[in-house]
């Protein structure tokens, strides 16, 4: 082996070992799995799923089910997420926000209930 694709492969290896891989939950029970550097944000995770599932990152609603159950929220957005409880394996709940906020003159608003078993842990 060439020493370049040596180094390059320890490199290869190095980047693997810091990242971790989250199991991403949709309502409709549907699992998909998202692997985000360590030091990735909750932004970053959006933006991930948004890549994967063609699902725009803005209307994510994501809910982290843990020991400290809690809403990865748009107040979050720039928190990095080992800083909000997530680790390797974690289990995420994703909900969709169907509305369009932009129009600030709409009337609608969204009814966010959280399903038993979500309360029954926190």
């Amino acid at each position: 082996m060439l020493p370049w694709t040596r180094r390059t492969a320890v490199n290869k290896q190095k980047a693997l070992a810091f990242t971790m891989r989250v199991v991403v939950e949709i309502l409709t029970g549907t699992l998909f799995y998202v692997q985000v550097g360590n030091d990735a944000t909750v932004a970053d995770l959006k933006k991930e799923i948004e890549v994967q599932q063609k699902l725009p990152q803005d209307r994510l609603i994501l809910f982290l089910s843990n020991k400290q159950s809690h809403l990865l929220n748009e107040e979050a957005d720039a928190a990095s997420l080992v800083d909000c409880g997530v680790e390797d394996g974690s289990h995420i709940y994703l909900f969709f926000d169907p509305l369009d906020h932009d129009d600030d003159e709409s009337t609608d608003h969204l009814v966010f209930t959280w399903p038993h078993s979500f309360l029954e842990q926190a």
